[in-house]
Parts: C-alpha cells; structure tokens; sequence
C-alpha cells in the first residue's frame, strides 16, 4: 500500500501570537520573520518569540519557517550567518531564502526552502535549486496548473504554491521599481508598492486613454475551489499570502482552507494532513468577510481570465450587499438594510468613479445611517468591507485544536497504570501503587467520565477503556494525579520524537544559463562564488548595487491589453475599442513609465522614462 502524502496548509504570521492561533485554526505549518532580512521589513520578530511559536507549534507537529529571503550585502552576511545559529536553536523547521549566498555561510544544518522571489516558473530552475541543497522550491504564482504538473514530474523536490491572498503584479524577485523610483528595494523588504497607485494610461502621442485609474493593482488571489487539482499536479504546500494581515484574517482565512482541504483529505486516502490534530470551529469561515480586492484564480487555468485587475481601488472592495434606492438627508435607503449591523464599513462608486468608504453609525429597517454624510446618489451598489458583527466573533476564542488519544487503565501486581495513545501510535504509560479495594458499585462509567476530563491540554479523549478496573474503586484524585502525569509524560514522549528536516547537501549541477545579468539579484560576494562554482562565467551586479540604465524595472504577465480588451493575440477589435497607438506610458504625476509589450512570451515591462516641460516626454 502505498504511503499517504502528506499536505501542508501553510499560513502567515505578523507576530508569534497570530502564528499560534494559524495553528489553532487549521495550519500545518506557518511562515514568519525573524529580527532581520525579511521580505516584509515591518513584520519583525524576536528570535525569542520564535523560540515561543516553535514550541507551541510542535505540540501539533506543525512547522515553523522564517523568511530570510532578502538579498544580503557583504557587511551583513556575519550578522546573518550569526542569526541563523540562533533561530536553529530556537527550533526553526526551515528558513526561506533568496540570496545563494546562505549556502556558503558557516551555519547548522538547518534545511533550506528556495524562496519564490528566487524567480522560479521552470523544470530547469526547480532542478537546479533542488540538487544544489533545497529540500523546497516556492513556484511563481503566475505558473499554471499544467506547468506545475511538468516540475512535479521531473524533480522530486517539494513544491509550494501561494492559494490565497495579495498578488504582486510583478513576477517576484524582478520588480526594481520601487527600488527606482524612492531607493526602497523589494528585494530588501521595503517594497513601495507603486503597483497600487492611480496611473493615466497615454498613447504615443501624450493623449490620456484611461484616467486616474490603479492600471497595476491586481486582485486578490483564491484558489480554495482548485486545492484537489493542486494536490494532483504535485504540489506539496498550500500557501496563504499574508505576513502583514491582522489576527482576524489569518483566522479566518486558514480556517476556511483547512475546512476546504479536510474535506478533500476525507475521500482521498492517497493524502494526508501534514500535522496533528483536529481543528473544531465556533464560527463560519468566509473569506469574502476578510480583506480583499475581489479574487481571481490567476494563471491556474492559463488565460483563460480577462480582468485580473483591481482598477477601481486597491484597497478591500468586499461584497455587494444592495443599491441605494433613497436618500433622505444622510440617511440612505438600501435593498438588503436588515443584513447590516452598526459598526459595519460601507463603500461605493462615487461620482468621479473613485471608491469611497463610510462606517455605518446605526441602521434602522430599511434605512442605513451613515457616521457622516455621503454624497452618494440612488442606484449606487453598496458594498461591504467590513463585517462588524463577523469581527467581533473573531476577536473572542474561535477555535480549538486537539489530539485525539486513546486511554487505557489497567491493573497491575501493585496497583494501576494508564496508558495514553496518539493518533500516531505513540504512546506513554504512568503506573501508581495503591491498595485495591472492591466497589460496590460498577465504576466503568465514573473513571472513564474523570480520565477523558483533559482541561487545557491539548488532547481529546476519543477512546477510554477501563474495563479491567470497573470493579475497583479508585480515588477520584488518583485518577486525577494519573491522567495528568500520563500526559505530561506523553508530551516528553512527543518532543522526543519529532524530528526537524535536516539541510539536503549541495551537488554540483550547473546553473542552466552561462551568465546572469542584474535579474540574478546577486549583492555580495559568496552569492557571486556560489553561482561561479556552477558555471556561471559572467556575473553582473544587482540592480540594488549598480542600477542599469534603461533597464527593464518591472516584468509582469499581467497585460494591460488583456484587461481592456485590446490583446491583439484574441478576436478582432470591436469598433469601440480601437488599437492604441504605442508606445504607451503610465504617468503618476511627475513619474513616467514606459509600456513595452513582448505577445511573443505574453509579457509586459515596464521602463522609466522622463517628462518634458509640456507634460509629456
């Protein structure tokens, strides 16, 4: 028979608090960052609250990762080489990493996860990372389900695939926009995000072909309805986008993929969940509930989607909830009022055709009272982006997870014991001496009642079988005094038998390409050893190091032709939409940037370019 594969569902953490409750609510392992070198470098942690994360997470046999997956320069890689010792010790299962320079610091055998801002969408790219000590590839988002079936095929490597949550526009690891634009590098963490800025869209000539409108903000990604097709192309980790998001999100969010992912794993015995434990909710996942900017599948299913894009708003849209059929005052009335609750965040078109948002101060039958007033005319579709009511269920206890044990008490020459087993077969036995004195009475019912009585642990009675002992009668405190050394003990019995993944060794596979120019991100001088001892001969700086001129800051298989209906690969242009005369530039008040369009690979880039005194280059 062969060998479940197990599945991870692996969700963010800002802090360790919010990495705990992932866990509580359904996660198999969960993402963080440490005090240094994260790709988000406003979501920092102690390595002391690790080392509190590791523990509790491996109570469940759930993992722990940290991102170290920024670009070194040379006077960091000592503090690195140093901070990695110290997340080692404090039980880190894997660090996620870019920067090849990682694999030639003095460091313990810690295993390594090749982070997807290393740029990985190809058979050659996985192996390579594979052979060269990764025991895990994170693939670029904008892969297909076809073309993770083909890595899957050909490496034995683990894949991680994102499911959920923000999409960069940009492939990641190859935006040096921000980086441009304000000297805030994404491959240093400090993202600037001008994807998410309002952009006019201008034809050749200077004229304006769409206003105002945020032409590179993305949806947000959601691929709960493809897990099952995920797990048959191979992947082995379902990856949820997030390390900046709030308590509530993570919550919700690992909550609804858990209970998505459960319910495949109960009909398809060939996969198995990663960690222990069963996950009991009090309230109802939706993640339409959470922040989020409309979802698409992305790539998945190839191109087969024509609106990826957020143009309206980058911020959370929510959903629709009813139009505006009367104003009275402030006051407005709304088909659907009786579904909204004070407290709630209401947004909508406003007559430049920008999003504008209002919390809602009380609601009366039909009508809805704004805090302020809102110039929003009838007809207006009202939409939710912030549920009061769903929040505060979030903010009190919302999950519990438990391992479920079997409990045995037996007789013994000199007294009683009780065997505890998990659901892995491990087991710890306690014994106590006590004089055996008939009951009077059957007490089958009583002891099993006290011994599945395990409080705060986090185990849960699922078999107690104390038929040898019925007719004795046993103290309650004794049984008390033995069910919680039986778990103490089963806990000692538990960490000793977990193991961390141990780092893979590195081969000498080659690089698959002879040079790398400044889209190799290298920026120290161990990473430039590294990529030399595989082949690579010519070895140009990051663009963090020596910016190109004229170089290509962005490359995205977002396409604005695609989302405007103007792909010139796709049925002829209808009398409305006309070609648009390129080159075509994005202008974000004094900055400009050039459009470049590649349909041959189905890609777009962009470029900086400068603006003349008349408003145009």
């Amino acid at each position: 028979m062969t060998t479940p594969r197990p599945i991870e569902l692996l969700a963010p953490a800002r802090t360790a608090d919010i990495g705990i409750e992932a866990i509580m609510h359904g996660a198999d392992a969960v993402y963080i960052g440490g005090p240094a070198f994260g790709a988000r470098s406003a979501a920092a942690n102690s390595v002391a609250d690790i080392a509190r994360l590791t523990e509790f997470a491996h109570r469940y046999d759930a993992r722990v990762y940290v991102t170290l997956n920024t670009i070194l320069y040379d006077e960091e890689l000592r503090e690195a080489e140093r901070l990695i010792g110290e997340l080692y010790r404090a039980g880190v299962d894997a660090l996620i990493v870019q920067d090849m320079a990682v694999l030639r610091l003095d460091i313990p055998p810690i295993a390594l996860h090749a982070s997807t801002q290393t740029d990985n969408r190809t058979v050659e790219k996985t192996r390579f990372l594979y052979e060269s000590g990764f025991s895990r590839v994170v693939l670029a988002r904008e892969l297909s389900g076809r073309q993770i079936r083909a890595i899957a095929d050909e490496v034995p490597v683990e894949l991680e695939v994102f499911v959920h949550g923000a999409l960069c526009v940009s492939y990641s690891g190859q935006c040096y926009l921000s980086r441009a634009l304000s000297g805030r590098s994404a491959n240093r963490g400090e993202c600037a995000q001008y994807c998410r800025l309002p952009y006019t869209l201008l034809d050749a000539d200077g004229r304006p072909l769409i206003r105002d409108k945020h032409l590179l903000s993305l949806k947000d990604m959601n691929r709960s309805d493809r897990l099952e097709a995920l797990l048959d192309a191979g992947v082995t980790s379902l990856k949820i986008e997030g390390r900046l998001k709030d308590l509530s999100y993570v919550k919700n969010v690992t909550a609804w993929y858990r209970k998505q992912l459960d319910e495949i794993l109960a009909r398809r015995p060939e996969y198995v969940a990663a960690a222990s434990g069963r996950v009991e909710l009090f309230f109802t996942p939706d993640p339409q509930k959470s922040f989020n900017r409309g979802f698409t599948g992305y790539f998945f299913d190839g191109r087969s989607e024509q609106h990826l894009g957020s143009p309206d708003t980058p911020k959370s849209q929510g959903v629709p909830v009813g139009r505006v059929t009367g104003v009275r005052g402030a006051a407005l009335k709304v088909e659907n009022a009786r579904m909204l609750h004070n407290g709630d965040g209401l947004c909508f078109l406003n007559r430049q055709g920008a999003f504008e948002g209002f919390r809602v101060n009380r609601v009366d039958g039909d009508w809805v009272y704004p805090l302020e007033k809102r110039d929003v005319k009838p007809g207006a579709l009202l939409y939710r982006n912030y549920d009061h009511s769903f929040e505060q269920q979030l903010q009190k206890k919302s999950a519990e997870r438990r391992i479920p044990v079997d409990m045995r008490l037996y007789e013994t020459p000199r007294g009683l014991a009780l065997k505890i087993t998990d659901d892995a077969g491990l087991s710890a036995v306690v014994a106590c001496r006590v004089e055996k004195e008939a009951a009077r009475t059957p007490q089958d019912e009583s002891q099993a009642r006290q011994l599945s009585r395990l409080g705060d642990s986090h185990y849960v009675a699922r078999r107690v079988d104390v038929a040898a002992t019925r007719s004795c009668f046993v103290p309650v405190s004794l049984l008390a005094d033995l069910r919680r050394k039986a778990v103490e003990a089963l806990n000692r019995v538990r960490r000793m038998a977990y193991r961390r993944p141990r780092r893979r060794s590195e081969g000498t596979t080659p690089f698959p390409v002879a040079s790398l120019s400044y889209l190799g991100n290298v920026s120290n001088h161990l990473a430039r050893a590294f990529y030399h001892d595989h082949g690579v001969e010519n070895i140009e700086p990051a663009y963090e190091c020596r910016p190109v001129d004229d170089a290509a800051l962005m490359f995205t298989r977002f396409c604005l032709k695609k989302q405007w209906g103007r792909c010139p690969r796709e049925a002829t242009l209808s009398p409305d939409k006309s070609a648009w005369k390129e080159p075509l530039y994005l202008q974000y008040r004094d900055t400009l940037l050039r459009v470049e369009f590649d349909c041959r690979q189905c890609q777009m880039r962009l470029y900086r370019d400068t603006l003349s005194r008349g408003g145009h280059r």
